[in-house]
């Protein structure tokens, strides 16, 4: 094993990274709700954003900035409590004024800075309590604020959630880290939250957004909680260098990889079990689909399936639901080649169906199953040999009583 988790790590483990979280009175409960994390020297920088076509004015802001400017990045501000989606020019504006009011408080140019809003949708920025935050944030700036800075973004979270890796490379140690929030409006559609990574190591902004993509597309993109993605999807990668260690070879790049794969697919993985309501979390996994695009389609079918995901919740083995979706996802199949399987953790799997016939299994050791909170479900298409797995949960009564009174 060439990386290894830290105990307690956070977005400021990697060197010269620190962070800072004040209450700028954007939420109305007091807390904390605006985030510095700042690199002490320029940073190359990787991002993936919403492919929601209503897009909030801060991934609209980062794309552009992204386009220009992604070798000389010092850091992103984040504020919690408000999306600022759906705000028109001045939601822009107000952006763009939260890039100048972080660049006049901690140094260098606007352009060197990112934006992140998260929560209400509709609402105008309250941009004067946000520039009151940044400038009182910017002096606390410390690396031993992640934790408090993880804290802060989250919404209907329950938990913050973060975590960090040491890299061991062939030119030395480095250390990625990552903080995330989400608990709904999860969806694989490019990021499907919003996620805050950075390295000190050396990367080059081409090879970062190739590492990033391919992390995201394991992780960020295969986990499901809700079937809505947000306007304010936004994962974020920066890359400092102050370990003075480059990734400038295959063996780096696959070590480099390889830990962040592991890193987002934690973060992912705590969104979905801090997922809204949720009490089960289930694996779908689909194989022997022609393409790695039909397998995704079915899997994702499942995933977001009203009557599947509320027998997830009541614990109940109604297969018939899994194969319903699979048929209505779209993908040429034939239904006698179609074959299900079932398993909890650290167990052999339940044969439910083959060659789309039931077997015959006994529904008390299928319903064993379903009653644990966390299992597999298993679908093979009998088409090929590609395959894809998402991560989902169920649908509860609490995921309703959460988003139908969010905004009180």
């Amino acid at each position: 094993m060439t990386h290894k988790e830290i105990n307690n790590g956070s977005v400021t483990s990697p060197l010269g990274f620190t962070a800072a979280a004040v209450a700028a009175g954007i939420k109305q409960s007091g807390r904390p709700d605006l985030v510095l994390v700042i690199s002490d020297r320029e940073c190359a920088a990787a991002g993936i954003f919403t492919r929601n076509r209503v897009a909030a004015a801060p991934v609209l802001v980062d794309r552009a900035t992204l386009t220009a400017n992604r070798s000389a990045l010092r850091g992103v501000v984040i504020n919690a409590g408000n999306a600022n989606a759906c705000t028109g020019t001045p939601g822009l504006a107000d952006a763009r004024a939260m890039q100048r009011a972080t660049a006049e408080a901690v140094g260098g140019r606007p352009d060197q800075y990112l934006v992140m809003s998260t929560g209400v949708i509709g609402v105008p920025l309250p941009l004067a309590r946000v520039q009151v935050g940044i400038a009182t944030a910017a002096p606390l700036l410390a690396r031993e604020n992640g934790h408090a800075a993880a804290r802060a973004i989250m919404t209907t979270d329950t938990r913050p959630k973060y975590m960090a890796l040491e890299v061991e490379l062939p030119g030395g140690r480095v250390t990625i880290g990552g903080m995330a929030k989400g608990a709904g409006m999860i969806h694989p559609d490019m990021a499907t939250m919003l996620c805050v990574l950075t390295t000190d190591a050396a990367v080059p902004p081409d090879e970062l957004d190739s590492l990033l993509r391919h992390a995201a597309d394991r992780s960020f993109n295969a986990i499901s909680i809700d079937g809505d993605t947000s306007t304010n999807d936004t994962v974020l990668l920066f890359a400092n260098g102050a370990s003075g260690v480059p990734v400038n070879d295959d063996e780096g790049r696959t070590r480099f990889g390889a830990a962040l794969d592991e890193l987002c697919h934690a973060l992912a993985m705590m969104i979905v079990r801090d997922g809204e309501g949720v009490s089960r979390v289930v694996t779908v996994r689909v194989t022997g689909a022609a393409s790695t695009a039909d397998a995704r389609r079915v899997a994702n079918t499942i995933a977001t399936s009203p009557l599947v995901k509320t027998a997830f919740a009541g614990g109940d083995p109604n297969w018939g639901r899994i194969m319903m979706a699979t048929g209505r996802s779209g993908v040429d199949l034939d239904q006698h080649r179609l074959a299900l399987w079932v398993s909890a953790p650290g167990e052999l799997p339940l044969p439910i169906v083959r060659q789309g016939t039931p077997t015959d299994y006994r529904e008390a050791d299928a319903a064993a199953v379903f009653a644990q909170p966390e299992f597999t479900v298993h679908v093979d298409l009998g088409d090929g040999t590609e395959e894809a797995t998402v991560w989902t949960t169920d649908l509860t009564h609490e995921y309703v009583t959460i988003n139908a009174d969010y905004r009180t």
